[in-house]
């Protein structure tokens, strides 16, 4: 194996050829680092402003845990009310259970209690007016009711906690209870979601999905009215707990606002960036004119718009659709006439060499060059406006994103919440392979 060496006179004559190789500016040996440190210091002094750590330390990661669980499972609710030296059962009015139903974690008793299980009998209560015998694993903690307050009893254990004059009392995911003078607020967690397809009021509600079939197909008509089929299509848009019907007509509310804002802004941004264009438009005033308005309205946040324009026309659709409008209009604009000063001069120039009017030129000259970059923009927009007609719902610009608002506001909808926040990424995920599929076909590209 054979070493390379260099003598002095190559050596000087290869600093002498590449200078900019062999001898680097300060920030060319350290600039990588000294970059490196630069953001460091940043971030630190960003976590300190923020007190990102203290943020995180004191955070509430109690109900950030039952919110989540909320998502994937649901809450019986009900209220036992200490009226009359009685126990009386008072529901919420997501109203899981049918009047008068028979429940097998809460049944009444002989002295005119309640024995609510958690699970298993050895994690329950005896509900009474005068106390609550509270079981966890077998052994009995008799919280007493004294005046205005409920008493924790000597030796709790810590998931029995005393809160005022309540209470408290956590079975883990099973639920928990809240104690106090006249009532037990119960909340028993079961897994799924409760009357998703059917509600209490449904002559559907509690058959099995095989049942629920079988009526459909070749069931007596329940309804003399209407066939079984339209009565389950029926009963379950017009679910009074999880609402289909109105929440699939907010989402279509919010694709018609994407779809009808990105398509206005292409249509306006279309002509306005042939003015854009310095190649195009031979006028420098109008040039900086039709770029400014395009800067100005592409500067101001589709979120900002949406609450203006809700402010002037009221809540609705229109002010999405004016919102993704204005923004779109003012960012498509530039991206169309970049493209159009990145054009090919040659094919213009054919096209005027025979004598073509202006128009004409631009049509058959430049038009087929850019086509296929604006409708590729135009196709990414409406993806993407897919997912901001969502929030800008929420600001009162209506579709799904208004009753995805509505529905966290009462902070006992989580389920729903899911249910729609799992609508909009299925959507999202359709039109984004749609949207990519059209614009590969667009520009002439194969889709695998």
């Amino acid at each position: 194996m054979s070493s390379l060496t260099v003598n002095a006179a190559d050596r000087q004559r290869l600093l002498d050829s590449y200078p900019d190789v062999f001898h680097r500016s300060f920030l060319q040996r350290w600039g990588l680092l000294l970059g490196a440190v630069i953001v460091l210091v940043y971030l630190a002094l960003c976590f300190n402003f923020f007190k990102v750590i203290p943020t995180f330390a004191n955070g509430n990661w109690d109900r950030a845990s039952i919110y989540v669980q909320d998502w994937y499972s649901w809450r019986a609710q009900p209220r036992l009310r200490f009226v009359d030296g009685k126990v009386t059962p008072q529901w919420t009015s997501r109203g899981q259970y049918p009047k008068d139903a028979v429940i097998d974690w809460m049944r009444p008793t002989a002295t005119g209690g309640y024995t609510v299980t958690y699970g298993s009998d050895a994690d329950r209560m005896e509900v009474t007016p005068e106390r609550v015998d509270v079981y966890l694993g077998g052994t009995l903690y008799p919280v007493e009711i004294s005046g205005d307050r409920a008493i924790l009893p000597p030796g709790a254990p810590a998931v029995m906690k005393q809160d005022d004059s309540k209470v408290t009392v956590s079975f883990g995911f099973e639920g928990q209870a809240e104690i106090r003078s006249t009532q037990v607020y119960v909340q028993r967690r079961f897994l799924g979601w409760a009357n998703f397809f059917f509600d209490t009021q449904s002559p559907f509600w509690g058959k099995s999905l095989v049942d629920v079939g079988g009526l459909m197909l070749s069931g007596d008509r329940i309804d003399p009215k209407q066939s079984n089929a339209s009565l389950a299509l029926d009963n379950f848009l017009n679910n009074a707990s999880w609402q289909h019907g109105d929440i699939l007509s907010k989402l279509m509310q919010t694709l018609v606002m994407a779809f009808v804002g990105t398509l206005l802004a292409s249509l306006f941004a279309f002509p306005i960036a042939f003015i854009a264009a310095r190649n195009i438009t031979r006028s420098r005033p109008a040039n900086w004119l039709t770029k400014r308005l395009f800067d100005f309205l592409r500067s101001i946040d589709m979120l900002i718009w949406a609450l203006f324009f809700t402010r002037a026309f009221g809540p609705g659709p229109i002010p999405g659709i004016a919102a993704i409008f204005f923004t779109d209009t003012g960012a498509l604009g530039k991206v169309y006439a970049e493209a159009l000063e990145n054009v090919d001069d040659k094919q213009r120039e054919g096209v005027k060499s025979v004598g073509a009017a202006p128009v004409v030129v631009q049509r058959f000259g430049v038009v087929p060059q850019v086509l296929p970059i604006f409708i590729s923009q135009s196709l990414y927009f409406w993806e993407s406006n897919t997912r901001s007609a969502t929030v800008i719902g929420a600001v009162g610009a209506g579709g799904i994103g208004l009753k995805l608002l509505e529905s966290m506001k009462t902070n006992a909808d989580w389920d729903k919440v899911a249910y729609m926040v799992l609508l909009i990424l299925i959507v999202v995920f359709v039109f984004d392979n749609i949207s990519n599929a059209l614009r590969s076909r667009v520009m002439g590209k194969k889709t695998h």
